[in-house]
């Protein structure tokens, strides 16, 4: 009987990936994009701190799910007429 191991390369990786990880969560990260330290210090003035940041934070999240269902549909559409 022949059993497939990862070779150590993959393990090597996934060792790293995991570290990585964890060691990212436990780093306090104070880092902000420009933009979003800008909008943030705009809104502040303003009174309302996170409104405009939010709706920054929704319209990046948004993008990704749309090119992703557009891509699906059109799988679906092409496989569903092949067969």
């Amino acid at each position: 009987m022949i059993r497939n191991h990862p070779s150590p390369l993959v393990i090597r990786v996934l060792v790293v990936l995991v570290l990585l990880i964890g060691f990212s969560q436990m780093m306090e990260v104070d880092a902000q994009c420009v933009m979003c330290k800008a909008v943030a210090e705009d809104s502040a003035d303003d009174g309302g701190l996170g409104a405009g940041l939010n709706r920054g934070i929704l319209y990046l999240m948004a993008i990704p799910y749309i090119l992703l269902s557009a891509l699906f549909f059109v799988i679906y559409k092409k496989r569903k007429t092949a067969s």
